[in-house]
């Protein structure tokens, strides 16, 4: 991924969580990836390498995620 993509990765999430969002879709994938406000109501890190984890990736295995 490029810096321009990470860029514009970031800010898609900056702006879903501020309309209080709980996903949002990649451009690059199309995948529906979760905010960090999704992450927060869950609670825990679910160990899945999410993205936006605000938990640290505390219970991922394989932190190559």
């Amino acid at each position: 991924m490029t810096k321009e993509q990470e860029h514009e990765i970031e800010l898609l999430h900056e702006r879903a969580c501020a309309r209080g969002e709980l996903e949002y879709r990649d451009p690059l994938t199309e995948y529906i990836v979760f905010t960090r406000i999704k992450h927060l109501e869950r609670g825990t890190c679910c160990g899945s390498g999410c993205r936006h984890c605000p938990y640290g990736h505390i219970n991922v295995n394989n932190k190559s995620h």
